[in-house]
């Protein structure tokens, strides 16, 4: 399968039933953080901790194994949206270097064609299982990133990488074996997103395995505080 197909996982319809009834941060997070002041982004943290974590607050957070704040919906439900919100923020993402279509590097162009593709099938396929429970798309603002080649394949790696340990940091927290399918097979075409950017940028063990055999899992805690300090998200989740 090119994207993720819903019928061929979801094989008893538990899928669609349960969505209707409703440590390794300092290098990443050093960049993510120098990314959104060269994006020039106006934001406030504080702003965008909320429009990310809607309702996240000190005392906010579930504290079990690393969930999402409770904001994004109970149980498997919310762990989807925490998701969706990561989907919404890659594909927005590599849909605005599509636009500006200034990356002219012909590996770094089939990565771009290839992410533009599977991030915006992820946002689908997630939104199709959530149902009415889908979060709504944020606002987003990249500013000169995704126009410079250079700043583009940077942030492509960071969130890529970012996203892989989302993913593995959620991945024990899921209940329902159809969404742990549908979470699987995203985690893996992320994390060949990232060892393709990586092997760009960097072809050598260390930019396509930065973390080496074993990956790293992180808590929705650390992944949103990351995604923060970027200022990409300005708005647009319910708060």
């Amino acid at each position: 399968m090119t994207k993720l197909d819903l019928t061929q996982i979801d094989v008893d319809g538990a899928l669609q039933e349960t969505a209707a009834a409703v440590a390794d941060g300092h290098t990443r997070a050093g960049f993510l953080r120098k990314a959104g002041m060269a994006g020039g982004a106006l934001a406030g943290a504080g702003a965008v901790l909320g429009a990310l974590a809607p309702g996240a607050s000190a005392d906010g957070w579930s504290g079990q194994n690393g969930r999402p704040p409770a904001a994004y919906g109970p149980g498997d439900i919310g762990i989807l949206n925490f998701a969706l919100a990561l989907e919404y923020l890659e594909a927005a993402f590599y849909n605005r270097a599509t636009t500006h279509m200034q990356i002219t590097d012909p590996a770094t162009k089939a990565f771009l064609q290839t992410t533009t593709r599977d991030e915006n099938a992820h946002v689908a396929a997630l939104q199709q299982a959530l149902g009415s429970n889908a979060i709504a798309q944020p606002q987003f603002r990249f500013d000169h990133i995704p126009a410079n080649q250079s700043a583009f394949q940077q942030t492509a790696y960071v969130l890529e990488n970012t996203g892989v340990h989302a993913y593995l940091g959620q991945l024990t927290n899921i209940c329902s074996s159809a969404y742990l399918a549908a979470a699987g097979s995203i985690a893996l075409v992320e994390g060949r997103h990232a060892a393709v950017i990586g092997s760009i940028i960097n072809d050598s063990p260390s930019g396509i395995a930065p973390n080496g055999p074993f990956d790293t899992p992180q808590t929705a805690e650390q992944v949103i505080g990351e995604v923060n300090a970027t200022h990409f998200v300005v708005g647009g989740l319910p708060s």
